[in-house]
């Protein structure tokens, strides 16, 4: 499997918005997540709930920028910027590193995520 294009296809459809499409089709049903504020999945379901979760208390997204994305065997890193305004009147603006490790299927079986700024 071709990492470099499933990474590509997959931070396109993050940058489009439909994060919770991303993780149903990209992530192994044993994909496990971790993030700088503590947070952790283990497995695909839990991820999708997360991300649901999150994406409902979108009230508008300002924007999703992808600045980089690289590919080292069968890691990748992608840097985005995620800018929302959320249903409970705050602000999101995220700067992050995302690493995830693909499996030989080419789906994600560990997600990272690393605050940028």
């Amino acid at each position: 499997m071709n990492i470099k294009e499933q990474a590509s296809k997959m931070d396109g459809i993050v940058a489009q918005g439909a994060i919770v499409d991303a993780v149903k089709q990209f992530f192994a049903d044993n994909a496990t997540t971790s993030d700088y504020n503590g947070l952790a999945t283990t497995n695909k379901a839990q991820m999708v709930e997360k991300m649901e979760g999150f994406a409902g208390a979108i009230a508008a997204v300002n924007g999703i920028t992808l600045h980089h994305t690289i590919v080292d065997g069968n890691a990748s890193a992608s840097e985005f910027t995620f800018d929302f305004n959320m249903k409970d009147n705050t602000k999101i603006y995220w700067h992050e590193i995302i690493r995830r490790i693909w499996n030989d299927e080419g789906r994600v079986i560990q997600e990272e995520y690393f605050n940028a700024q």
